[in-house]
């Protein structure tokens, strides 16, 4: 009878269990799994067994899935981590072992603060000269610009945007490849990704003609509202000409859609003839009707550019163009959240307001950041160049960005391998990497790919030398397989 009774009671919960997950959001059972989750769990495996002594043919993993320059070996700008210690304990502000300038910018920053403290939450900075200055003078009206804790959460947007009661459901246009969080966001709101498929052929290329077929894909499947950029590109390293923007916002013009540009990555342009331009400054530089009519969002972040602070999670949303009586009810959603971090927007206030010439810490800031500015080109020049030279992989030039992104020439017999792991092909050779060269790159399916294509994303925002490691362990591991699969 207690066996029956036991019985009876496990069936029960199971029964409550998938009540439960029917019950649970649909949107969100659709979000697809990261690929991560598979290497992380291996990841954490191989380090415990590095802990304990067992013998590999390397002493450490490096991690070069995320775009965490700090973990690269890139040091943190001195003048950022001055700030921060002097608002965080601010007797530092009256120490003569800070430059001028340093205690300077605390102090002014702590009068912002209810009590002189960083402990209560508030909204300390103005975006908008940051902007102006930017755009060559373009206007830009703070009552346009919400704080956010990060440029991703910023996307909330789309929570105005997308009616999730609208038949057919609403699609947001996506490049592919594209960074997951934004598409997963999409599909948690219960909208559309409709693909728009970068030229790889092309430099990854944005090619107006691609997005009216997206647009022609999407009939009858879903009513896209929206068409989100990536610029410059993540994962691939692309930057957008003008022409190219122009071509853009010509199109969302003409089927109305909603510009979302994201432009996270705008301080990291590294190409010989590549310039950052913001979508903002080209559409007003393109002048009536388009500059009055074009509805624009654009984001930035301070976990990137040089700063590089990942964990001080704080960037903008612009907004530009949108009907006063839809902005009303943008503030009321905004309203109903905490304001960003005061960590965060410190770091924002650093990133957007730097040393000028002539201020105590500007030759040192100045010389930390062309180290790596220079790094940078540098890792994105020996990247293309080690990659490419190598049998089955292929990286198209990087213009900009934090990434490379190669294709990887899987044959055949190895396919068939992942296929009976249960692994898509790239993650199972990039889980192979990780075991037995210990490097942790990220795989092409979790960005997004051209059917029968298969690609790697690796950050090259690291140090010289940590990036040279990376690269060698590549060559190695890479040449070994190809002699094991070919």
């Amino acid at each position: 009878l207690q066996s029956i009774l036991r019985q009876t009671d496990t069936l029960s919960r199971e029964i409550m269990k998938m009540s439960v997950l029917q019950e649970i959001n649909p949107n969100v059972r659709n979000m697809k799994p990261l690929e991560y989750s598979i290497l992380a769990g291996r990841l954490s495996q191989i380090k415990e067994e590095l802990r304990q002594g067992v013998k590999k043919p390397y002493q450490e993993v490096l991690d070069v899935y995320m775009g965490d320059p700090h973990k690269g070996g890139v040091k943190p700008l001195s003048f950022v981590r001055q700030v921060l210690a002097a608002c965080l304990y601010p007797q530092l502000v009256n120490s003569s072992k800070l430059p001028a300038d340093v205690r300077q910018r605390a102090q002014r920053l702590l009068g912002r603060c209810d009590g002189g403290s960083v402990g209560k939450g508030q909204t300390l900075i103005r975006v908008s000269e940051f902007i102006t200055r930017r755009d060559g003078g373009v206007p830009s009206n703070p009552e346009n610009i919400f704080l956010s804790p990060g440029s991703q959460w910023s996307l909330s947007i789309l929570h105005v945007l997308l009616n999730p009661e609208s038949s057919p459901r609403n699609g947001v246009l996506s490049p592919v490849p594209c960074h997951n969080t934004t598409t997963m966001s999409v599909t948690g709101l219960g909208a559309v990704v409709v693909p728009y498929y970068l030229s790889e052929e092309q430099g990854w290329e944005l090619q107006v003609e691609e997005l009216h077929r997206a647009m022609e894909s999407a009939k009858g499947v879903c009513n896209p509202i929206a068409l989100y950029i990536v610029n410059p590109g993540n994962p691939d390293g692309h930057v957008q000409s003008r022409k190219s923007m122009q071509e853009v916002i010509r199109f969302v013009s003409e089927r109305k859609l909603f510009l979302l540009a994201d432009e996270v990555y705008q301080d990291y342009v590294f190409g010989e003839n590549s310039e950052f331009v913001s979508y903002k400054r080209v559409l007003s530089e393109m002048g009536p009707p388009l500059s009055d009519t074009v509805e624009l969002a654009s984001f930035h972040s301070a976990s990137k550019g040089w700063m590089g602070e990942c964990g001080l999670r704080t960037g903008y949303m612009e907004l530009v163009n949108l009907d006063p009586a839809v902005m009303k009810h943008i503030f009321t959603m905004f309203s109903t959240d905490t304001c960003a971090p005061v960590l965060g927007q410190i770091a924002l206030d650093l990133m957007l307001n730097p040393p000028q010439p002539g201020e105590p810490s500007y030759p040192l800031y100045h010389m930390e950041t062309q180290n790596i500015k220079n790094t940078l080109a540098g890792n994105g020049k020996r990247a293309v160049e080690v990659v490419n030279s190598l049998p089955g992989l292929c990286c198209q030039p990087l213009e900009g960005g934090a990434f490379a992104f190669p294709k990887v020439y899987l044959p055949p017999s190895f396919i068939q391998k992942a296929k009976e792991a249960g692994l898509e092909p790239d993650t199972f050779y990039c889980s192979r990497l990780l075991d037995e060269a210990g490097l942790l790159v990220g795989p092409g399916t979790e960005y997004g790919q051209k059917e029968g294509t298969y690609h790697i994303r690796f950050c090259i925002l690291t140090s010289a030398e940590i990036m040279e490691e990376v690269l060698t362990r590549l060559t190695c591991f890479h040449k070994q397989f190809m002699k094991d699969f070919s």
